[in-house]
């Protein structure tokens, strides 16, 4: 495995392998098959893939009708434009119906980069959140992506997979226990806890060891999916070491903060900090500028541990 790579390099790797060992599997796409990384499918199975154009509604009401017709279905595109401007067609079509749809969206949050602040969703799990029965998982590298990709392919229903544009260390090995719906405990830690998801997971771990360096034992948690919410290893986690601080590519508003906070209020109330995207939109920029102009690196997450544990 390589030391980095995107999450939606690892789908559409990964895609191709389950082409061959699901013959049901049917991939759809809105014009952006090499960014998405389907395109190899594509060439792969040329009769079950299927690029439906700028017409990201269509694309998920035809994903829908596939579905209940017996298919499994991937259906890609950037997730601002799955989460937002599809949401209404996911919701009814997708979600009431309990369609097999898996909607595995890319270029997530404000490392979509130079795309600026029109492409840079930081709204879209806490909108597939919402709607009942949807799984939402958010991998924290390639191997967990792959592993989760085929996890979603293989259960019924439908469900949310974010991946991202830029690449992301690799921590995880192909022996890794990854399984929909149990968080990771990435660290074990006695003072305080980081409880993130996506490429936050990587920070969370520079962050805890910078932490360590200064005498503070903190734990990390990768939470891959949001929804269900694994609430047995975070509500353990705040009774353990008293205080949660929860790290995000995303809103605070909503997201996996959100998510925690839901768990912990009502089983074990405990001081909380959350790291992400604040009240407001990005700008086009390089991926590492932007995390750091609006508070999503290490040095973010280790300043709200210290807050809390003080």
């Amino acid at each position: 495995m390589a030391e980095s790579m995107a999450t939606r390099q690892a789908y559409g790797k990964a895609l191709v392998e389950l082409g061959a060992k699901y013959p049901d599997l049917v991939v759809m796409d809105a014009d952006l098959s090499k960014s998405t990384m389907t395109a190899e499918f594509g060439k792969t199975y040329p009769e079950r893939f299927f690029n439906m154009g700028i017409a990201e509604q269509n694309l998920y009401g035809t994903a829908a009708g596939l579905a209940l017709s017996g298919k499994v279905v991937c259906a890609s595109t950037f997730a601002m434009f799955a989460a937002g401007r599809a949401f209404e067609i996911i919701r009814n079509s997708i979600g009431y119906t309990k369609a097999n749809v898996k909607i595995c969206a890319t270029h997530a949050g404000i490392t979509v980069g130079e795309d600026g602040a029109s492409h840079q969703t930081f709204e879209d799990i806490a909108l597939m959140r919402t709607i009942p029965g949807m799984t939402v998982i958010n991998p924290s590298d390639g191997v967990s992506a792959a592993k989760l990709i085929e996890q979603a392919v293989a259960m019924k229903g439908p469900c949310y997979v974010r991946l991202g544009r830029a690449k992301v260390p690799v921590f995880y090995n192909e022996k890794s226990d990854i399984t929909l719906g149990k968080g990771n405990m990435i660290k074990a830690g006695k003072d305080a806890t980081i409880v993130a998801t996506g490429i936050m997971v990587s920070e969370a771990v520079a962050a805890a060891q910078e932490l360590s360096k200064e005498g503070l034992d903190v734990r990390v948690i990768d939470i891959h999916t949001i929804k269900p919410i694994d609430e047995e290893i975070v509500v353990r986690a705040a009774k353990e070491t008293g205080a949660i601080v929860t790290a995000e590519e995303h809103s605070i508003i909503g997201g996996l903060g959100s998510a925690v906070a839901e768990a912990v209020v009502k089983n074990h109330p405990v001081r909380m900090a959350m790291v992400g995207q604040k009240d407001t939109y990005g700008e086009s920029g390089k991926p590492d500028e932007l995390k750091k102009k609006y508070g999503m690196t290490a040095d973010d997450i280790i300043e709200a541990v210290k807050a809390l544990i003080k």
